[in-house]
């Protein structure tokens, strides 16, 4: 029988460093070795995601962006891209503006994956984020500073994402959510709140589902931390939280495992594996 193992990144296979630590990376490069199944799902971008789990050599596809996209780990494209109509583009970008407000939009122009931003109209938060995707920083050839908000709508665009203060995105999640898959959380390292949008239907368990179908996986095992996880442990025969998880995980989690800090979701995966092996 085989198995898709599928990890959420921070907060879960990412240790508090953002890192996937030296023990971590041999275990799960060992498995990979001997045939294990192993993936992730992530809000990051391919770029990004890459850049924190460089160490291990994954061969299956990956998703990210919250499921809108599925790419290529080995060749770095990507293999299915959720799009925003044109329409929709517009109802977005007006929902932001209208309060004051201006995203970061993520989009394909002209073949290459794009971080499109306006600096001057970004507030301090989002500022350094901002900084934390270009300038040296991993992925920021995709850095595309804009001047109007026409901008952020060139190309085939995929994500809308704003951080900033929870009083100030509400009225915006309220006005969408009924419409769009919409991930209205904390950001577990900066002190904001993040607002990240899809098409409606777009989930990491959407994207999990289709890539276990792709690979030929009779089972989904996930690992994850955080409230944009719980589809993902919805539709997975088990599911692992990690000890830093929100308490809703855990409520779902067929087990409750070590932290993030732990490296216990290697030991997990390592652990089942061999269980199936025998």
């Amino acid at each position: 029988m085989r198995t898709l193992y599928l990890a959420d990144l921070d907060g879960t296979l990412l240790n508090p460093d953002q890192r996937v630590s030296e023990p971590s990376a041999r275990l799960l490069n060992a498995l990979i070795g001997r045939g294990c199944l192993l993936s992730y799902a992530t809000a990051r971008s391919l770029e990004t995601s890459r850049a924190v789990t460089a160490s291990i050599r994954f061969q299956s596809p990956v998703i990210v962006h919250n499921g809108a996209v599925t790419a290529d780990p080995v060749l770095m494209r990507p293999l299915t891209v959720e799009r925003f109509s044109e329409g929709e583009k517009g109802e977005l970008l007006s929902a932001f503006l209208g309060r004051g407000l201006v995203p970061i939009t993520y989009s394909f122009i002209e073949a290459k994956n794009r971080f499109s931003y306006i600096w001057e109209r970004s507030g301090a938060v989002q500022r350094s984020f901002i900084l934390t995707r270009t300038g040296s920083a991993a992925g920021s050839e995709r850095a595309r500073k804009v001047y109007s908000p026409k901008e952020l709508l060139s190309g085939d665009v995929f994500y809308f994402a704003c951080l900033g203060e929870k009083e100030a995105l509400a009225p915006v999640y309220e006005a969408l959510q009924a419409k769009y898959r919409c991930f209205f959380a904390p950001d577990i390292y900066l002190k904001a709140q993040w607002l990240e949008i899809v098409k409606r239907g777009v989930s990491k368990a959407g994207a999990a589902l289709a890539l276990k179908e792709r690979l030929g996986a009779e089972r989904l095992v996930v690992f994850g931390d955080a409230e944009n996880d719980i589809p993902l442990f919805e539709i997975a025969d088990e599911r692992y939280a990690v000890q830093n998880a929100v308490p809703a995980l855990k409520q779902m989690a067929t087990q409750v495992i070590g932290s993030n800090s732990t490296d216990a979701v290697a030991r997990t995966i390592q652990h089942l594996f061999e269980g199936e092996q025998a």
